[in-house]
């Protein structure tokens, strides 16, 4: 395993897309995002690829492949994050110099397709990268970003300490009514709702190294040399939007991911379960969500944990990839037990 170095205020974070080209059509959330980066102290550099549209792509898989290897080695940038994620990383994975970013480690963060990305890195040399906000859709929000995620993106990213027990936030928002192209989201906050808070579908207590990603794109890692090994791993999943973007991912389409990862024997060999609340479904298609993955784990012993602040609705969690986390039922805890980052 190799950990990047942490950074610290004064460094500077390259801005990128290695997959979707949402930053070409709404500009205005890397502006947001960069400003707040850098009102957090932080220099920013932006990448072609951070505001390129092509196709609804980032540019061709050479653009993007460009900008990943320029970003990882400028010694004068200190970490990576995506401005969004987007369908497309897998036309990238096969084609990356693995070796540059081998010897030219640092912090690398997204989410959603950018699954695939962690994997494929992971796979090849063994870089800790996180699961965590992207720019546009973190770092971009209205009027700033939200309180706990930017909290949890620097526990994990600028301190050798642990992060530690993750507790659930007090509210939340999967809002998508104030539309980009119009600039609403720059009009008024999204709408917050109240939390219920974790919710234990299995009890038990596992630790172990924490692997996963969004659901719909780790199974396109199926078959691949850059799928993920569970065994003894504790596995989180998460779901995206669906065809319409300000709605979730068909149910559907969610419970058959699910199967799939039993039929691959994910589920005969981790040691526990973390999902994330579930992106753009109303209060009884979360509820039913809950069902489902209730149903599949129903006949397994391992401590599974829902509801939890990682993937499409905010605020979130950062999630060093590969280290050491605890599931413990009984005292209510998730922690993240290891850091992801070296002095």
């Amino acid at each position: 395993m190799i950990k990047p170095k942490k950074i610290s205020r004064g460094d500077t974070i390259a801005l990128l897309a290695p997959s979707g080209g949402l930053g070409g059509l709404f500009p205005h959330r890397v502006d947001s995002a960069k400003r707040a980066l850098e009102k957090l102290g932080f220099k920013v550099k932006e990448f072609p690829t951070a505001r390129k549209f092509q196709d609804g792509k980032a540019g061709t898989p050479d653009e993007r492949i460009k900008d990943l290897h320029d970003a990882f080695s400028d010694p004068s940038i200190k970490a990576i994050m995506c401005t969004i994620g987007g369908l497309c990383s897998n036309e990238i994975i096969g084609r990356l110099d693995y070796e540059l970013i081998k010897k030219n480690p640092k912090m690398f963060c997204g989410y959603s397709d950018i699954s695939i990305l962690h994997h494929a890195i992971a796979r090849r040399t063994g870089l800790v990268t996180f699961y965590g906000p992207a720019a546009m859709t973190q770092f971009g929000e209205f009027p700033e970003p939200l309180p706990y995620t930017v909290e949890h993106f620097l526990k994990a990213t600028t301190s050798t300490k642990p992060v530690g027990t993750i507790k659930p936030s007090e509210k939340w928002t999967d809002e998508t009514s104030l539309d980009w192209s119009k600039k609403l989201d720059l009009t008024r906050p999204r709408n917050l709702y109240e939390n219920e808070g974790h919710i234990w579908l299995k009890e038990g207590k596992a630790t172990a190294p924490i692997i996963g990603g969004c659901l719909s794109s780790i199974m396109q890692l199926k078959g691949t040399p850059y799928d993920f090994d569970s065994t003894g791993k504790i596995l989180f999943v998460e779901t995206c939007e669906g065809q319409d973007f300000t709605k979730g991912e068909p149910l559907g389409y969610a419970d058959a991911h699910i199967m799939d990862l039993r039929n691959a024997g994910v589920f005969d060999k981790i040691k526990g379960l973390v999902v994330g609340r579930p992106f753009g479904y109303s209060a009884e298609d979360r509820k039913k969500f809950v069902d489902i993955i209730a149903k599949h784990v129903a006949s397994y012993n391992f401590p599974v944990l829902v509801n939890v602040n990682v993937g499409h609705a905010d605020p979130i969690i950062t999630i060093p990839l590969g280290v050491t986390v605890t599931l413990d039922s009984a005292q209510n805890r998730f922690s993240i037990d290891e850091s992801g980052v070296s002095e």
